[in-house]
């Protein structure tokens, strides 16, 4: 159960109160310090929480920045807390943590376990926030049953897995050979691979691998989408602003982002592509010339905001106002339900001397007007389940350059290939030709597998409930590490986490302690090795 907010926040309070005999008062902390609207810290609020060992290990982890492709001090943290524990731990060639822990004795026969978390973070921001992801921990709070970072991404994808994993490790129980891999640039690669893809066959002992990084408890996942990066990167010709200008900042806010792969088929709106569509209008209509753009940070989440200077002829401007609340009315009204908060502004900026050739600001403003964006395809295997998608995740145009990064998902290679062509095509006619590159496999669902089986049986036992086994649409891991090692048992399981990759993701804390028990339970019953 979650703990009481309300007696946690007294009992905070009450402590700061019954100590100010004994602490400077200009010295004591801030009550902003310790909740956030009404609601405790993390640390604080770990000491009624369950599993301790869990909890603890998360805590520490929203210490420690990590945002992808800077894990650097959380794989030395890791490295401290293996050989801390004695037990053997290594940086492989791609710089992941492998944390061995020997089988106990007289269960030197049984399979051996992997369990695979990966410590890299989505890094999103509120435009509030003023959270540094290079230096800060991240600001964890507990409201009712979640916990939640104040306005950044939590990091409980998949900062939840890989604590799960330390309290495997630190358990006191005998158990057999359980190895803990921690992989880096899961989140930072094109492809979502950027770690795995440099494990080498013979670097890992274990025969089951056991994947922390899915989001729903009680599922059982056993197939995921590969993925493939586009990117568009070239120059472009800047001109002189005519006469007569005024500089304008354009910037669509407001919306929810989320995952590309989770999220892609909920219907979101999209920051690039509703600027780019507004681009389009008012280049045609007000004679707006562009001096910039600039939308999402990352392929791999759906952008939340976009923004564009432009140079707008002053006579228009009265026209450009009425035009651009048409807009943000016309917006909402097709977002009703889904997106209550569009906002599309527009301010004053500095006028520029340079803007982008008008021929090539039409094709570009086309191009990503036109490209695909969202699902592009349903799978017919599963129903319900997104087979293909595109999201456009980056865009960054100014001083004389543009750079566009795509992140493509499938099941199926077929229909990946197809929706390449047609990126490739909307692009090509633009005349800004797209550049494919860092593929990764899916994973392809095996409904024999042994340990799928055995979770099935197990989580029924734990829980009282029948686990649901699922394909997904997003990108796991398990694709190509069973690739490097098909020998592998491999399935990937998780708490509830919600929303992530965008600052309203939370983890549910009622679902972690029978996550975590389900583990536990799964590896004491894992069978002997097979002959």
């Amino acid at each position: 159960m979650a703990p009481n907010t309300h007696a946690l926040t007294i009992i905070i309070v009450l402590g700061v109160i019954l100590g100010a005999c004994k602490i400077d008062p200009a010295q004591a902390p801030k009550v902003s310090d310790m909740t956030i609207e009404g609601h405790p810290m993390l640390k604080d609020a770990i000491r009624e929480m369950q599993p301790q060992a869990v909890w603890q290990n998360f805590y520490d982890l929203t210490r420690i920045p990590r945002p992808s492709g800077h894990e650097e001090q959380v794989c030395d943290f890791l490295v401290r807390f293996g050989k801390g524990l004695g037990y053997e731990t290594q940086v492989d060639q791609a710089g992941n943590v492998i944390v061995r822990r020997p089988a106990a004795a007289g269960m030197e026969h049984r399979q051996g376990v992997i369990l695979q978390a990966h410590l890299d973070m989505v890094t999103q921001k509120t435009p509030t926030s003023t959270v540094d992801f290079a230096h800060d921990p991240i600001p964890a709070y507990v409201d009712g049953e979640w916990v939640k970072a104040d306005g950044t991404t939590l990091g409980a994808d998949d900062g939840i897995g890989v604590a799960v994993a330390m309290a495997v490790l630190q358990l006191q129980v005998p158990l057999g050979m359980v190895e803990a891999l921690f992989t880096v640039e899961e989140e930072a690669s094109i492809s979502g691979v950027a770690g795995a893809i440099g494990i080498r066959p013979g670097s890992l002992q274990g025969d089951i691998l056991i994947n922390l990084d899915s989001e729903w408890l009680g599922e059982l996942v056993i197939g995921s989408a590969g993925g493939q990066g586009g990117t568009v990167d070239l120059t472009y010709t800047e001109t002189a602003v005519p006469d007569g200008m005024t500089g304008l900042s354009v910037s669509v806010t407001g919306l929810a982002g989320g995952h590309s792969g989770v999220d892609i088929d909920k219907g979101r709106g999209h920051a690039i592509k509703l600027l780019a569509r507004l681009l389009k209008e008012i280049s045609a209509a007000d004679g707006a010339r562009l001096v910039s753009l600039a939308g999402g940070n990352a392929r791999n989440v759906i952008p939340r905001e976009a923004t564009a200077v432009v140079a707008l002829p002053q006579a228009q401007v009265a026209a450009f106002q009425a035009h651009l609340a048409q807009y943000e009315s016309t917006v909402n009204r097709e977002y009703a339900g889904i997106e209550p908060h569009i906002s599309v502004q527009a301010a004053s900026a500095d006028l520029p001397t340079r803007v982008m050739d008008e021929s090539e600001q039409l094709a570009l403003v086309g191009a990503l007007d036109a490209t695909l964006q969202g699902v592009f395809r349903m799978s017919t295997a599963v129903p319900g389940m997104v087979s293909t998608s595109n999201n456009l995740g980056t865009v960054a145009v100014g001083n004389g350059r543009v750079n566009v990064g795509y992140l493509m998902r499938s099941s199926n290679d077929a229909e990946l290939d197809e929706m390449d062509a047609q990126l490739t095509d909307i692009w090509r006619a633009a005349g800004m030709p797209i550049g494919l590159s860092g593929r990764g496999p899916a994973w392809q669902p095996d409904p024999n597998s042994p340990i799928l089986a055995l979770m099935q049986s197990v989580y029924k036992e734990v829980t009282g409930r029948d686990a649901h086994v699922a394909s997904i649409h997003a990108g796991l891991e398990c694709g190509i590490i069973h690739a490097i090692i098909p020998t592998l048992d491999t399935i990937s399981i998780g708490p509830t986490v919600q929303n992530v990759h965008s600052p309203d993701e939370r983890l549910e804390i009622a679902s972690v302690k029978p996550f975590y028990d389900f583990l536990i339970e799964t590896i004491k019953r894992v069978p002997a090795k097979r002959p």
